[in-house]
């Protein structure tokens, strides 16, 4: 990846001293397309907050929250850079603060997942609700590990190191691919467990009469959209991301405003804008917290005195153990 080349100090730059191709961009960023743009995720945030809060919706509220508050920031600093296009700080906070941004929103997500599938009956999926969870935070979380790294390694690189910020641009597209990849998997399972859900009617219907009404409501059908668009436009946005820093800060899309717009901004705000009008918190109608999980000690089968920690899910113990991750 090769950055801007410049023999000057770009902070003594301006658009009337230094030619616009010696800036972070080739373009000067919209300020009404920015503005707007961080307009709506404030909004967005403190929409969450008081959902979150209201419904108790606390893994949900905190990677909804974190995520909206980089998008804010970064929006921030792309909000400076259209007034001067050439420092470097707004430029970097731009960048590692979009590009980690979705690693918390797709973390939203993964939650949501393990209790649909509470929702539906564990027997209708080919994984248990936690299984989900573990497996795909721990992708998520492998990914924002990366992601910031990289970030971190760019924003320390001294003036003029390329070679240290390729590295850290090229660790900040390792993680990105990771997220890709794990949404990738994320969809396919998502799509084997509906059409599972689809062609099993008789495990579907039977089970808990409240479980079987909120599986009955439009609500809770708009919510599944809604989850689907979240994750789709992530999974777009992120591809472009990718392509966007694999080609260089001199590259084609990273100078080309209106993809930048649509493919970062627009896909965000429609995953963003999903995820509040259609909060889980009124969606599930009060049973998010069925699928949370506990750790205790039970005894192992076999009269040995050894114990193990197994989850459960809380409020449907009745429903029995849950040995096997996995099975």
């Amino acid at each position: 990846m090769t950055g801007n080349s410049t023999t000057f100090d770009p902070d003594l730059c301006t658009l009337s001293t230094c030619p616009i191709s010696e800036a972070n961009f080739t373009y000067v960023p919209s300020l009404a397309g920015n503005v707007f743009y961080l307009s709506v995720f404030a909004v967005l945030l403190f929409i969450q907050l008081f959902l979150g809060i209201r419904y108790r919706t606390w893994g949900f509220l905190v990677g909804m929250v974190c995520g909206l508050v980089l998008e804010v920031m970064g929006y921030v600093g792309r909000v400076q850079l259209h007034y001067n296009p050439f420092p470097f700080n707004p430029f970097l906070e731009y960048l590692v603060c979009l590009t980690i941004a979705p690693a918390f929103l797709s973390a939203s997500i993964y939650l949501c997942l393990g209790r649909i599938v509470v929702v539906y009956g564990s027997a209708t999926s080919r994984l248990k609700p936690r299984a989900y969870s573990i497996l795909f935070m721990s992708c998520d979380f492998v990914s924002l590990v990366l992601q910031a790294a990289g970030g971190a390694i760019t924003a320390t690189a001294p003036t003029g190191d390329k070679a240290t910020m390729d590295t850290g641009i090229n660790i900040m597209i390792a993680g990105l691919s990771m997220q890709v990849a794990s949404l990738a998997v994320f969809i396919a399972l998502c799509t084997d467990f509906w059409n599972r859900v689809r062609t099993s009617p008789v495990r579907v219907e039977s089970g808990d009469k409240e479980l079987v009404a909120l599986r009955a409501g439009m609500r809770w059908r708009a919510f599944l959209f809604a989850m689907a668009a979240a994750t789709i436009t992530i999974f777009i946005r992120s591809i472009f991301r990718v392509a966007e820093l694999s080609g260089g800060f001199n590259g084609a899309l990273a100078n080309n405003q209106i993809a930048f717009m649509v493919l970062e901004g627009a896909m965000l705000v429609i995953a963003c804008t999903s995820l509040t009008a259609l909060h889980p918190g009124p969606c599930f109608a009060g049973n998010w917290d069925r699928g949370n999980w506990s750790f205790r000690a039970q005894r192992i089968a076999g009269g040995d005195e050894s114990e193990e920690l197994v989850l459960k899910p809380v409020g449907q113990q009745h429903q029995g153990e849950y040995r096997s991750m996995w099975g």
